[in-house]
This record gives structure tokens, C-alpha cells and sequence, in this order.
């Protein structure tokens, strides 16, 4: 099964950036590897997402290359930057989940993982423009909602302040639990925002900062300095 995924995998990246990472692959050989992991139907819709799923990774490279800049090209991003693995299996994962496909999205992922150390799980739902600079270490939980234009940085971790349980101690599962950012935020390095709550549009983030109370628009939070003596 896993490596039936991971030629799927190498064949949308071939299909989608044949440049970088061309293997020879057509669409008619990516539906059928697809058929022998998932039922036709599913197969086709996937087929369909390809057009949409290039435009909308076109916009995270994009955003990658605008919010660094010591990026020279739209070509570096793709061949060296790990936020574009990290994304194309994101967004292909995340696809399959709508469709009704279980386990392999989350095989899809973690597969992106070991590779960027970037883990996102794929139900957690992402806009357009989204770039995460240098990528170790950042963390994005299940019922994450990410809005336009957001930046992360490396060792971010978007994630749940705690597990309710039900009445034998069990976790409950399928509950909102992980923030919500709205467009145009900034989270840098090392912060951790836990609960869902909501991080109003255009918020930033200092590094190293523990996050578990919502922000209005605009706010900016930072760690205090301390007086000079």
C-alpha cells in the first residue's frame, strides 16, 4: 500500500512541475495507479483537482518567493524550498479527504513529514497563499482553519490546549480544537498557539511566544524587553 501511495505521489509532482520532477508520468497512468488505492470515483475527482490544484500551488510558491528574500526564482522555490513538498502532498491529502479516501491521506502526509519535517495533517484546511519559511519542526493539527496570506516560520506549532474526555476517560474525537488565523497573519519562529481560538486578520506573532487567548485584527504581540540598567 505504501509505496503503491508514493508512486501516486511522484506522479502528481511529475504531472504538476514535470521540469523538476518529471518521471514520465500521464494523466492516464496517475488515474491508474490512483484506481489500484482508491475506488474510480474518487480516481476521477482527483483527475479533475488537477487544474485547481496546480493554480493553487502556484499561489504558494508565489507567496514563498515574495516573503523571502533570498529567493532568486520562482525555481529555487520549487526545487529547494521543503513548504512546497510539504504543500503538494498537503493539498493533494487534504483533496482525497473531501472525496471520502481514508487512511492514504494521512500516509500522504506523513510522507511530507519525513521529508520537510513540516507536519500538517490533512484535514486541517489552508487558503491560498500560504508559505511556511524554512519549515523543521512546524506543527498544524487536525481542525486547524488557515485564512489567506499566512505566513509561519520554523518550529511553529498550531495545536490543541487539551483532549475533553468522555464518560470512560476517552478522548472525544472530531471536535474543534485547534485555532482558527485569519488572512495576513505572521507567526515566527518557535511559537506555540494551542485552542481554538481565533487570530484576528493581520496579527504578528513574535518568536518563542505561548499563545492560548484569541487576538482582535492587527495585534501585535511580542515578548516584553526588559529594562536596561
Amino acid at each position: 500500500m505504501v509505496r503503491k501511495v508514493e508512486e501516486v505521489i511522484d506522479g502528481f509532482r511529475s504531472i504538476l512541475f514535470p521540469e523538476f520532477y518529471g518521471n514520465g508520468t500521464t494523466e492516464e497512468l496517475l488515474y491508474a495507479q490512483m484506481c489500484s488505492i482508491m475506488n474510480k470515483e474518487q480516481a476521477a475527482g482527483m483527475r479533475e483537482y488537477l487544474p485547481e490544484l496546480k493554480a493553487q500551488l502556484e499561489m504558494d510558491i508565489e507567496a514563498a518567493y515574495n516573503g523571502d528574500p533570498a529567493a532568486e526564482s520562482y525555481e529555487e522555490i520549487i526545487c529547494c524550498y521543503p513548504v512546497i513538498k510539504a504543500m503538494i502532498n498537503y493539498r493533494i491529502a487534504h483533496r482525497m479527504l473531501e472525496l471520502g479516501v481514508r487512511l492514504i491521506p494521512r500516509i500522504i502526509t506523513e510522507k511530507a513529514h519525513s521529508e520537510t519535517g513540516i507536519d500538517i495533517h490533512p484535514a486541517a484546511t489552508i487558503g491560498h497563499h500560504f508559505t511556511i519559511d524554512h519549515g523543521t519542526g512546524v506543527v498544524i493539527g487536525a481542525t486547524c482553519i488557515i485564512g489567506n496570506n499566512v505566513k509561519l516560520y520554523q518550529g511553529v506549532t498550531l495545536g490543541a490546549k487539551s483532549f475533553p474526555l468522555d464518560e470512560n476517560g476517552h478522548p472525544i474525537k472530531g471536535i474543534p480544537r485547534h485555532p482558527i488565523l485569519e488572512d495576513n497573519v505572521i507567526i515566527y519562529s518557535n511559537a506555540t498557539v494551542l485552542g481554538r481560538i481565533t487570530i484576528g486578520r493581520g496579527t504578528v506573532i513574535g518568536g518563542n511566544l505561548w499563545v492560548t487567548e484569541g487576538t482582535e485584527p492587527g495585534e501585535k504581540l511580542m515578548q516584553e524587553r526588559k529594562a536596561r540598567k
